[in-house]
């Protein structure tokens, strides 16, 4: 689908095969001399097709577009490495361009979630099933860093960049002020919260994403233009509803320690989660993998605010509460 949703302001609907998000919305700013394309879609065919039959409609040429990318994972990342040419700036993060630049696999993630009780028998299982594994971008073009406060201009559109780490380390938003409009990539989605998953006991992610909902409620916004589902006229009540889900999943993560100690993936077994299946045996791997991340990043926050504590000597970790 394309849709012009403000003047020269295009979003693209990509499908994103064999995946619950369905598709992701690109958006195409079409500017008089060089374009921005926000955001790509996954290292697929059918999404490279999709992308290519949209700026062809638009009547961009990519020689005269450049490219913001509002995050690492490869629904949003993953075409970059094909689409970019030599005339083209990319512009990404700094955090994130640090985990590209000192990449070692994901062998560490794997370790991490294998310390916390994902089985070991299928953590190879999980990385094939992970779409960055899938549909990542077979190699990185040069990277433009963009940092809190930067600015980007495209005729009468000027986008300032809002840091809104949490569902990733370093995702960026793009803020233009005078029209009031968000892209927001993952950051604030409608119909669907945006996975803050942990992989590490050196960050706290949940943390991190409430404080940006803060700081992004407090933006003048008419339209929040997300990176999945529908466009969300009332940024505030989203934000509302996305800290009282996060309020109810600590509640929940409370509850089920009150019962003894768990590791995260016992946990996210036991927690309530919005997909079709029979039950926890029969979620599709790949899920389980996102549902642990999930629980990990609320245990992390509740460890760190003092409720929980780590059983001391237990292999996988387990956690317990203290109060």
């Amino acid at each position: 689908m394309l849709e012009e949703v403000a003047h020269r302001l295009y979003r693209i609907e990509i499908p994103l095969p064999k995946t619950p998000l369905k598709s992701l919305n690109a958006y195409l700013v079409h500017g008089s001399e060089r374009s921005l394309l926000v955001d790509t879609g996954f290292n697929h065919r059918v999404c490279f097709e999709a992308l290519q039959t949209a700026l062809k409609r638009i009547g961009v040429d990519l020689a005269a577009t450049d490219i913001f990318i509002t995050h690492l994972h490869a629904d949003h990342f993953g075409l970059v490495g094909r689409l970019a040419t030599t005339t083209t700036r990319v512009y990404f993060n700094r955090p994130e361009a640090e985990i590209i630049e000192q990449w070692q696999g994901f062998g560490p993630m794997l370790a991490y979630a294998g310390r916390h009780g994902f089985p070991t028998d299928r953590l190879q299982a999980a990385l094939q099933a992970h779409p960055g594994g899938q549909f990542g971008s077979e190699w990185t073009p040069p990277l433009k860093v963009l940092r809190e406060g930067d600015a980007l201009t495209v005729d009468d559109y000027t986008w300032r960049c809002i840091a809104t780490p949490g569902h990733t380390r370093g995702h960026i938003c793009l803020y233009e002020p005078v029209q009031k409009l968000l892209i927001a990539g993952d950051h604030i989605l409608e119909d669907i919260s945006p996975n803050i998953q942990c992989w590490s006991d050196a960050d706290n992610p949940l943390q991190d994403y409430l404080l940006s909902l803060a700081k992004t409620a407090q933006l003048e916004v008419d339209l929040v233009l997300p990176g999945h589902r529908r466009l969300i006229d009332n940024h505030r009540r989203r934000i509302h509803e996305l800290r009282r889900h996060h309020d109810q999943r600590l509640e929940e993560v409370l509850g089920l320690l009150a019962d003894g100690p768990l590791n995260a993936f016992e946990t996210a077994a036991r927690m309530h989660w919005d997909i079709q299946a029979r039950d926890w045996q029969h979620f599709p791997t790949a899920q389980q993998w996102f549902a642990m991340g999930e629980a990990l990043s609320h245990l992390r926050f509740l460890e760190e605010r003092g409720p929980v504590a780590r059983l001391p000597g237990a292999d996988p970790v387990r956690f317990v509460r203290t109060s």
